[in-house]
């Protein structure tokens, strides 16, 4: 209880720090909306022609049908690309991903995450991204670039073909990014629950502090 008391002293004492810029926080939320309605909108496109024996249920996406479900892909595409370019330039310029991500190593990753099993990873210093954070905001950002290349390859075969060679062909292509749309959703629900289990990270993201 003591160290709670001096903990919330100092905190009243001195101005919260900046832990999430106004720039990440507004990208942040973009790429959120853009990536949940590429999402609802490629579950209509992907009920079109299964590449499973299964379809996503009907309420759950967005469209109402093929060509809607295209719109609304392509509209959220751009908002995507363009976005997600802006942040990809700004947090290599800025120095935010090297300091941020970097570095990650096997053995960082295995301790947060044995840490992170037996309710022993620390959030004190939300500035400082955890191994295993790390690791998910750099994979997270390299199957970013695999579902805009392969979905790129899929919208313009013709044009785009040395894409679409880039993956194999075209089925090949398509198999590559509806596993990258798994794994945004993988990650997504991964990321809430964080968030919910570390409520100030989800206020830093709103407020930046």
């Amino acid at each position: 209880m003591a160290s709670l008391t001096v903990t919330d002293e100092r905190v009243g004492a001195t101005p919260a720090k900046v832990i999430q810029p106004a720039w990440v926080r507004i990208m942040h939320w973009v790429n959120a909306l853009a990536m949940i309605l590429m999402i609802l909108s490629g579950w209509q496109i992907y009920n079109a022609s299964p590449l499973f024996g299964f379809s996503f249920p009907r309420e759950y996406t967005l469209g109402g049908w093929l060509g809607g479900g295209l719109l609304w892909h392509f509209a959220a595409m751009w908002l995507l690309m363009i976005n997600g370019l802006a942040y990809l330039v700004t947090g290599i310029v800025t120095g935010r991903f090297a300091k941020k991500l970097l570095p990650i190593t096997a053995s960082g990753v295995l301790h947060d995450i044995r840490a992170a099993l037996t309710f022993k990873l620390g959030h004190d210093d939300l500035t400082v991204y955890n191994y295993v954070q790390r690791l998910l905001y750099a994979g997270i950002i390299v199957v970013g670039v695999l579902i805009v290349l392969s979905g790129l390859a899929i919208w313009k075969p013709v044009q785009l073909y040395y894409l679409v060679m880039l993956f194999g062909d075209y089925p090949a292509a398509r198999y590559v990014h509806f596993f990258c749309m798994a794994a945004i959703c993988a990650f997504l629900v991964i990321h809430v629950l964080l968030a919910l289990l570390v409520p100030k990270s989800l206020r830093a993201m709103i407020i930046g502090r």
